[in-house]
């Protein structure tokens, strides 16, 4: 009798473990056909320039950063700064992605997808559901943006207060709250 409990026991923890394992892998492919937003900086109307402060929560793992975000006709540029020094800088132009990165930042840090996220909460939602490929769709219910691959919700965009952001990453795992203040522009500074 004890046998057969410790091989049901076994069975199960093994069961648990292969269940895991699909869901992992269910997960990295799911990121990997994720689109990357690239839609042109003259797509959100007007000019941006904002002093953020993000944390990220990945599992256990919790990070705050600071940023400088600056968005106008003819570009994209965002600065990300931890513990005094510069983590990430990227340009976009609408052409091309340009980013310098700190030797010590994760490579799951990466410049595409920070862009990517940035248009999922910054940019006009009907600028970003056009840009979606066939069988992914992104509405904006009751002041929260949905994104769907079919029928399955990949990420969430809720604005609690004017000026914050709440970005559930659900296909890649992470969640994002964003505090932003209005700065000048630092091309408007002498």
């Amino acid at each position: 009798m004890r046998r057969l409990i410790g091989l049901l026991l076994s069975a199960l923890l093994l069961a648990g473990c292969v269940a895991q394992q699909a869901a992992v892998a269910e997960r990295k492919a799911l990121a990997a056909s994720m689109p990357m937003l690239r839609l042109p900086p003259s797509a959100l109307p007007g000019t941006l320039a904002l002093q953020q402060r993000l944390a990220f929560r990945h599992g256990d793992r919790r990070e705050t950063v600071d940023a400088l975000v600056e968005n106008d006709t003819g570009s994209t540029r965002l600065v990300i700064h931890a513990q005094g020094q510069v983590a990430l800088r990227l340009e976009w132009d609408g052409k091309q992605l340009t980013q310098t990165r700190a030797p010590w930042l994760p490579s799951e840090l990466d410049g595409e997808r920070v862009l990517s996220d940035l248009q999922l909460v910054f940019w006009p939602v009907d600028a970003i559901a056009s840009a979606l490929p066939e069988g992914w769709s992104l509405r904006d219910d009751q002041g929260q943006r949905v994104l769907r691959q079919r029928e399955t919700i990949i990420a969430t965009v809720e604005y609690p207060q004017p000026m914050q952001a709440r970005l559930d990453q659900r296909a890649l795992g992470y969640m994002l709250e964003i505090s932003s203040s209005e700065i000048e522009s630092m091309e408007d500074t002498p």
